[in-house]
């Protein structure tokens, strides 16, 4: 079933209903390279949208918990974990948080989900994926995952293929041993350059 609607238009009843038979959620959402895009509303798409998802499952009151995928990014820092981020690059952040309200936006979706849903919400289990700098290819590459990240999203940025990141958020969704490596956490994703590779 595909359902083309404006997603801030969706009431919570509504999502409860399309969620009903689901297992399983992932938001892809990011705002417009545009200036209507980056600065015009909604400001907060991406942590609207996760909180309508999650109050919709939590209003479905599933027997068991529904797998919550975030799109989020390797420039966002884990605080849960207290990632450590160079001076330059925290000055740069702060004012990135300042001038950019989807980076705010991103940060912000990434906290409520550790902190208001949590490690043990009874109908929400979630992992928040951090690519790195998004490029397009046409088929899925090797790529490597990191608890954290492994050089400064904003100094020396990774690059992260689109189709990466979704074959990395389906198997989430697919596969028990997967899930369970990652859920509640913040993995970052870089596609493996090719001296990389065995």
């Amino acid at each position: 079933m595909v359902i083309q609607r404006n997603i801030t238009e969706i009431t919570i009843e509504e999502m409860a209903k399309i969620l009903s038979d689901c297992d399983s959620a992932a938001s892809c959402l990011g705002h417009n390279l545009t200036w209507k895009g980056i600065f015009g509303k909604p400001r907060k798409l991406v942590m609207d949208t996760a909180i309508l998802l999650c109050q919709a499952i939590d209003q479905n009151a599933p027997q068991k918990p529904i797998r919550f995928v975030l799109m989020n990014t390797a420039g966002n820092r884990n605080r849960g974990i207290n990632e450590p981020v160079s001076m330059r690059q925290s000055i740069v952040t702060g004012l990135l948080r300042l001038f950019l309200p989807p980076h705010t936006d991103n940060e912000k979706t990434a906290d409520y989900l550790r902190k208001e849903i949590g490690q043990n919400n009874a109908y929400v289990e979630w992992v928040a994926v951090r690519p790195d700098n998004l490029i397009n290819e046409e088929e899925v590459t090797e790529y490597a995952l990191h608890q954290s990240p492994t050089r400064s999203a904003i100094f020396n940025p990774g690059k992260t293929s689109r189709i990466n990141v979704a074959h990395f958020m389906a198997r989430l969704v697919l596969d028990d041993q997967l899930w369970n490596t990652w859920k509640g956490q913040m993995p970052v994703i870089y596609n493996h350059s090719k001296d990389e590779i065995k």
